[in-house]
């Protein structure tokens, strides 16, 4: 088991099933069981994965004193994530709406409220670190003064900068040079994965980049020994929709690394538990537990 601590945000999401996009004009639409309400967002949504597979999670994050926080609250407990360190300090809890059609395309429309405008006190933050082996710093605007804290109490940093496409990004270079382990999506980049894996272990300290890449898999470098290497999508079940494949890639890609030092059998395993989520409707639904993981891995051909 790991102990790890995460900052990112929480929000309320609803899901909307469409027939497709663009979405025609109708005045009203019936969804039998096509409409649903969530705790999610990328904080949440690692934090339930970890706790899902089994490791010890602190979650630092800000929402508001109001009914969806109230909902945060008590998804937080029914998911043995305390909530300790949950700030309500936000004039409200952040939201969302996705909506999503049968081929699992997307478009979210997010409200995050005031919490850009706010910070996560530092040694609120000092006190969650106690004990954690890693910290998952997203790249939500309250962490980027928590890099100096991690690196003070010498704790590990994995982050996650998304569809980062410049490497000159000003708002993400801290967490870009602060990195141990580096997570990006290829989804915009105009390079092949291999060139942009290699820009990024050139523009960083990190020890390992993975670059997520949809349904053609994930590309893993790793500085020390050397490895490179593409590994492909697998399907395990239909998807539904894609929201949250990228942090339950991430999410399991560390509690793997963590328990065995072995990049590609933590990758290889993250690729199925992303693609055994993709088949729940919610963001933050569809994680698999460390031993579903392990015999649905045992069911599977080896990946050449």
């Amino acid at each position: 088991m790991a102990k790890l601590t995460i900052v990112g945000n929480i929000n309320l999401e609803t899901t909307v099933r469409v027939e497709g996009f663009p979405i025609p004009y109708r005045p009203t639409t019936f969804a039998p069981f096509g409409v649903s309400s969530a705790v999610s967002a990328v904080g949440y949504n690692l934090a339930r994965a970890f706790a899902t597979l089994g490791d010890d999670v602190t979650l630092a994050s800000l929402a508001g004193d109001d009914a969806a926080g109230r909902l945060v609250r008590a998804a937080l407990a029914a998911g043995g994530i305390a909530d300790a360190f949950v700030i309500s300090v936000a004039a409200a809890t952040p939201q969302s709406v996705v909506l999503y059609d049968g081929s699992g395309a997307r478009a979210v429309h997010t409200d995050l409220k005031d919490v850009l405008d706010l910070a996560y006190p530092p040694e609120r933050f000092a006190a969650a670190l106690a004990g954690s082996e890693l910290v998952v710093l997203t790249n939500i605007a309250y962490s980027k003064p928590l890099i100096a804290v991690a690196q003070s109490h010498r704790v590990p940093i994995a982050t996650d900068l998304h569809t980062l496409t410049d490497l000159g990004d000003a708002y993400n270079a801290p967490f870009l040079r602060s990195a141990h382990i580096l997570f990006v999506s290829g989804e915009r980049i105009t390079v092949p994965p291999a060139a942009w894996a290699e820009a990024l272990l050139a523009a960083s300290p990190a020890e390992v980049v993975v670059v997520g890449l949809g349904d053609r898999g994930a590309y893993l470098a790793v500085r020390s020994s050397g490895v490179r290497r593409q590994l492909p999508a697998v399907s395990t079940r239909p998807v539904v929709q894609t929201g949250g494949a990228g942090d339950a890639l991430f999410a399991c890609f560390l509690h793997g690394y963590l328990r065995s030092r072995d990049p590609l059998h933590a990758l290889r395993a993250a690729t199925v538990f992303a693609s055994y989520k993709l088949g729940a409707a919610n963001s933050s639904d569809g994680f698999l537990s460390h031993a579903d993981l392990e015999a649905l891995l045992a069911s599977l051909p080896e990946a050449e």
